[in-house]
């Protein structure tokens, strides 16, 4: 008789998972092709919105994350304690660190140096999106980056729970903040309905199916809920994929200079925030499996919710879209890369020769 896994472990990962950037790279190429095939489609999906919200957007993205936060146990917030140079070296790479340091990397690079080659009616956007893509930590797939490096799973619990509950708060004051320092007029109310739609509604939905599944059937009927709804999340973000580089393959196609710029601002903020909270829990003598899921917390990006704001706030045809889009195009395979150096660098963090 087998042991039954415990449902707050993040998942196992399949074939499906190991894969995911052939799976990425193919929705991103079908998502363009498709956006030229038949551009009438995604005109109307485009312009089903409420609020500037668009919808079936929304719906992908209540699908992606929702899964993902019924694992959570907001219980597990009492073992920060037991991990607190990690969480305290995650946090202050998540919110002291990686908004500010994105804004000024935007500025530094879209501002001043590439300036030239991008069209001047679109720079504040793009560093906008930018600001939009660092001033939350990733929430979903941070589990699949856990796993990938063998990560503490109570730590990456903990630490998701916290910068959710964070996130309520502290999302829209710090991109009200940055925005406003690139003179940029904020939509208060727009913003704040994002965060609702994206993070309030989620964590309410998740933690009330989570609470009724374990009161009413226990542990082993959530275990089967999160193991058939696991392939959800991951269906989720490839539909979104398509959706998404479908909304902008017309830019993207006729674009290649300004998608490689953005890119260089967005991936030199990932390895440096990995980086930096890497060796920060290294000479804090934080071990591995908390020192490299905490690495991976730091440097990705909620790009869900990121794309979402750019979308409400800016527009669906925006530098701000686009921006956070680049930064969907690069996620994956960044993090994947990430979570290699991470492993490989296994010996030399533990101090073996």
């Amino acid at each position: 008789m087998t042991d039954t896994p415990s449902p707050e472990e993040p998942p196992a990962i399949g074939q499906f998972e190991r894969y995911l950037t052939l799976w990425v790279a193919l929705c991103i190429v079908a998502g363009i092709a498709l956006g030229h095939l038949v551009p009438g489609v995604f005109t109307a999906v485009a312009a089903a919105e409420v609020s500037h919200v668009n919808l079936p957007v929304a719906v992908l993205v209540w699908l992606m994350i929702i899964p993902m936060l019924i694992r959570i146990d907001f219980g597990a917030l009492h073992t920060v304690a037991g991990h607190w140079r990690g969480i305290g070296t995650t946090l202050f790479i998540n919110w002291a660190v990686k908004p500010f340091s994105m804004a000024a990397l935007g500025w530094l690079f879209i501002g001043i140096l590439f300036r030239p080659w991008l069209p001047a009616d679109q720079i504040d956007s793009y560093i906008a999106g930018l600001i939009l893509l660092a001033a939350a930590p990733c929430t979903a797939m941070v589990f699949v980056w856990s796993n990938l490096c063998r990560g503490e799973p109570h730590f990456t619990l903990s630490q998701v729970a916290l910068n959710d509950v964070i996130m309520v708060f502290a999302f829209a004051p710090i991109v009200g903040l940055l925005l406003g320092l690139s003179a940029i007029t904020v939509p208060w109310d727009t913003l704040v309905l994002s965060v609702g739609l994206y993070i309030v509604v989620p964590v309410i939905v998740a933690q009330g199916w989570r609470y009724t599944l374990l009161r009413r059937h226990g542990d082993a009927a959530l275990a089967r809920v999160l193991s058939a709804i696991q392939p959800l999340s991951l269906g989720a973000l490839l539909a979104t994929l398509v959706l998404l580089f479908g909304f902008q393959g017309e830019q993207i196609v006729a674009q290649p200079l300004v998608i490689g710029l953005l890119a260089v601002p967005i991936l030199i903020q990932v390895y440096f925030n990995a980086g930096l909270a890497y060796l920060i829990n290294r000479w804090l003598g934080v071990a591995h499996c908390v020192a490299g899921p905490s690495a991976l917390i730091g440097a990705s990006n909620f790009f869900e919710l990121a794309v979402a704001t750019a979308i409400s706030l800016f527009g669906l045809q925006s530098g701000a879209a686009l921006a956070t889009v680049v930064g969907v195009l690069i996620e994956v395979p960044v993090m994947l890369s990430v979570v290699r150096l991470v492993n490989s660098s296994r010996d030399w963090y533990q101090g073996r020769a």
